[in-house]
């Protein structure tokens, strides 16, 4: 497995992690859970803006032949 492949598969690992992550805190945190209630709603933007970097990044790698 080339390094490249290496890297592409940990970005697109990253991406899913934040991304899952992001949308199970906010539909439990409109469910109305308690605990996730503290959660302010820029840390919930912070993980999407992440997943979405990530996303970017794994597709820039992919498709640029210098990376």
């Amino acid at each position: 497995m080339s390094q490249s492949s290496k890297l592409n598969r940990l970005l697109t690992q990253a991406f899913g992690m934040f991304f899952g992550i992001a949308l199970a805190v906010w539909i439990l945190r409109g469910i109305g859970i308690e605990i996730l209630a503290a959660i302010p709603g820029g840390v919930i933007w912070l993980l999407f803006g992440l997943a979405i970097a990530m996303g970017i990044l794994a597709y820039v790698q992919k498709t640029w032949w210098r990376f």
